[in-house]
C-alpha cells in the first residue's frame, strides 16, 4: 500500500464516528492520554517549581541545577519505564515516574531562568521598600519571570504529551495503543491515526501554552484583560513607589526642621 493510502484509511477512521465512541474509542484514548499527561506535568510542577525558585533566588546550588538537568535529560525514557515495571508492577506508577523525569528538567531550567535573570535593581529596590524575602520572590521575583516558567511549563508539556504513548507498553490506554495495536495486528493506518492524534493534541495544547505565555508578559496589561488580578509589583512600579517613599520621607523631614529650626513650639510641650 502506499503512504496515500496509509493517510487515507487513517483520515477516514478518524472522521467517521462511530470510532469516537465506546472505552477503545478516540474519546476515551484521547481523555486517558490527557490524565496521564497533566499526572506527570502537576508532579513535575511541584518538584521543579520550588526548587527553581529557591535556587534562583539565593543563588545557590547552581551546580546542582546544570548537573541535575543534563543528567535528567540523559536518561532513556523507555528504559526508565521498564525499570518501573520491574519495580512496581503494571499500572500508572512506572509511566508516571518515567514522564515526570522527562517534565522536570525544563520546567527546572525555566524557572531558575526567569528568576535569576529579573533585574536586581528591582530586586533591590522592593527590599529596600521594606519587603520579606518571601514577598520579594512572590511579587517582585515571580512575576517578572512568568514567562520563562511557562516556557519551560510548555516545553514540558510538548514533551510529555508526544511520550505518554509509552503508557501503552505499561498495559494502559491513551493514544499509545493506536500505535502498538496498529503494528501488532499490521494495520499500519491504525498506527497513523494514534499519532496523527498525538501530533493534533501536542498542537492544540501548544497553541494554548502559547498564549498563556503571551498574556503574561509583565508590564502589558494583558492579564487584566482576561480576569480580574491583583495587579503585582513590577519593574517601574517597584522604583515609582521606592522613590516616592524615599521623598515623602524627605519632605517630612524638612517640614518638621523648618518648623522647630526657627524656634516655633513644640505641639506636645504646653508653655
Amino acid at each position: 500500500m502506499s503512504p496515500m493510502t496509509f493517510l487515507t484509511d487513517a483520515l477516514a477512521y478518524i472522521f467517521t464516528a462511530a470510532n469516537w465512541g465506546g472505552p477503545a474509542g478516540l474519546a476515551a484514548r484521547i481523555g486517558e492520554h490527557l490524565q496521564y499527561t497533566v499526572l506527570a506535568v502537576v508532579f513535575s510542577a511541584l518538584i521543579a517549581v520550588p526548587i527553581g525558585m529557591l535556587i534562583g533566588h539565593t543563588g545557590r546550588g547552581t551546580f546542582v541545577i546544570v548537573t541535575g538537568v543534563n543528567a535528567l535529560r540523559a536518561l532513556p525514557t523507555l528504559g526508565v519505564l521498564l525499570l518501573g515495571v520491574l519495580l512496581w508492577g503494571l499500572g500508572l506508577v512506572g509511566p508516571t515516574v518515567a514522564l515526570m523525569l522527562l517534565g522536570i528538567p525544563p520546567l527546572l531550567a525555566g524557572t531558575y531562568a526567569g528568576i535569576a535573570n529579573v533585574d536586581r535593581t528591582v530586586v533591590d529596590a522592593a527590599r529596600s521598600m521594606g519587603m520579606t524575602e518571601t514577598r520579594v520572590l512572590l511579587r517582585v521575583e515571580v512575576p517578572n519571570a512568568l514567562p520563562l516558567i511557562l516556557g519551560g511549563l510548555r516545553t514540558a508539556t510538548l514533551q510529555i504529551v508526544a511520550t505518554a504513548t509509552v503508557a501503552a507498553y505499561a498495559s494502559l490506554g491513551g493514544l499509545g495503543r493506536y500505535l502498538i495495536d496498529g503494528i501488532k495486528v499490521r494495520q499500519f493506518h491504525i498506527a497513523l491515526v494514534g499519532a496523527l492524534m498525538v501530533t493534533a493534541l501536542a498542537l492544540i495544547l501548544d497553541a494554548a501554552l502559547a498564549f498563556a505565555v503571551w498574556a503574561s508578559v509583565p508590564g502589558t496589561g494583558r492579564l487584566r484583560r482576561f480576569g480580574r488580578m491583583p495587579q503585582p509589583l513590577l519593574d517601574d512600579e517597584v522604583l515609582l513607589d521606592s522613590q516616592g517613599c524615599r521623598a515623602s520621607q524627605a519632605t517630612a523631614a524638612g517640614t518638621s526642621e523648618s518648623r522647630y529650626g526657627r524656634g516655633d513650639p513644640s505641639l506636645t510641650v504646653e508653655g
